[in-house]
């Protein structure tokens, strides 16, 4: 990979995924902005407004995942950068439903974009630590959501500041990864380095352990998603301050990604999924008994459970399907994103009609079927090193 800035790279990528999870933090404080409390939607329609951060997210995955190969990278990169700007401006113009249904829809496809183009990027320019790196960019996801939380908090709470105080520093990680990208020789995608057809490609994707992981990736979204986005709903009786809960899972996350290098070594990918499923049933279950102090103490348990699910079934398939290319990349995001946009109105409705213990209690069904999957996961993998060998 002559004349290209590895490191320069990588940290304009992470930049770029603080920018996409600065938004999700964001979006959750603009919930009392436009909610009844402010400009007046209704819960539903706000539901509405901002379900484009979701499917935009996996349109924006499943297009963009064939178009990087095509593309190339570089394209790719810029139209998410573009889009990121049009969405935050329109979002500071907002004022109606529809007007935040479109700068939603637009910051969605960016973010989108960005993990279409990214993931493949640092899989290209990490080939021999894939799980190791990514879990290293995708330690931006929960840092970023800190980030904005805290950010949030600081302006609309603490220092008493407009709305558009705080949606404006989103410009910031913005310009910052547009300056470190503007210039910069990309490398192309691990595909087209391996000279794999399009054909091939495509029918790498109907692979059966390809088709096993996605089914897997749309429960792992779900838990770790599905949970944190609707942390404010389901602790709300159990502690006094919910975001504060999500703002310590997501520092601890953070963290975990940090050592995922060790971790990944000792266990594997598919060790590291199996614990993950075990001890993200773990604190689901503790989560809906605690309360006061104790809730901390299992959403610790939580958060160390969910860490490494989703940059790990990115590694896996990098690393043990790369015929796949950027779309099994992009497939793997946008069935994670598009599984969290079906699961949020179930929880919703569960919470309606019952309790959130009881919400709580139906999510933990999720890691207990992980926990049986990725234990045959483990036997066929163990199987296929035997054979290997």
């Amino acid at each position: 990979m002559e004349n290209i800035n590895k490191n320069k790279l990588f940290l304009a990528s992470c930049l770029a995924l603080i920018t996409t999870a600065m938004t999700f933090a964001i979006r959750a404080k603009l919930e009392t902005v436009f909610g009844p409390d402010g400009i007046g939607l209704t819960l539903e329609q706000l539901g509405y407004a901002f379900a484009p951060a979701f499917f935009g997210f996996t349109i924006a995955m499943i297009v963009g995942g064939p178009l990087v190969d095509l593309l190339g990278i570089k394209k790719i990169t810029w139209i998410a950068f573009f889009t990121h700007i049009i969405g935050i401006v329109l979002t500071l113009m907002a004022d109606s439903m529809t007007s935040l249904f479109i700068a939603t829809l637009f910051v969605g496809i960016g973010n989108g974009m960005v993990e279409a183009a990214l993931n493949p990027l640092v899989a290209s320019m990490y080939p021999e630590s894939k799980t190791k790196m990514l879990n290293r960019f995708h330690v931006w996801f929960p840092g970023g959501i800190v980030i904005g939380s805290i950010l949030g908090w600081l302006i609309m709470d603490v220092m008493r500041l407009s709305w558009q105080v705080m949606v404006a520093t989103l410009f910031i990680p913005l310009i910052i990864y547009g300056i470190l990208f503007f210039g910069q020789k990309f490398p192309v995608t691990e595909r087209v380095q391996l000279g794999i057809s399009n054909k091939k490609m495509f029918k790498s994707v109907l692979n059966p352990l390809f088709l096993f992981m996605v089914f897997c990736m749309f429960l792992t979204a779900a838990s770790e998603l599905g949970t944190t986005q609707r942390i404010e709903s389901l602790l709300k009786e159990s502690v006094s301050a919910p975001l504060l809960v999500l703002a310590f899972i997501n520092g601890i996350m953070a963290l975990g990604r940090l050592s995922a290098g060790q971790v990944v070594h000792k266990l594997r990918p598919s060790g590291m999924l199996l614990y993950s499923a075990i001890i993200t049933f773990i604190g689901l279950w503790l989560l809906t008994i605690t309360s006061g102090g104790m809730t901390f103490v299992a959403a610790a348990i939580f958060a160390i459970g969910v860490t490494f699910f989703w940059p790990t079934m990115l590694g896996f398939v990098a690393e043990y399907l790369p015929e796949t290319g950027a779309l099994g990349l992009s497939i793997m995001g946008g069935a994670g994103m598009f599984s969290v946009s079906i699961v949020l109105p179930v929880m919703g409705k569960l919470m309606d009609d019952a309790n959130a213990a009881e919400a709580l209690r139906t999510m933990s069904i999720l890691p207990a079927i992980l926990i049986v999957a990725f234990l045959g996961l483990n036997i066929y993998m163990k199987k296929r090193r035997t054979v290997e060998a």
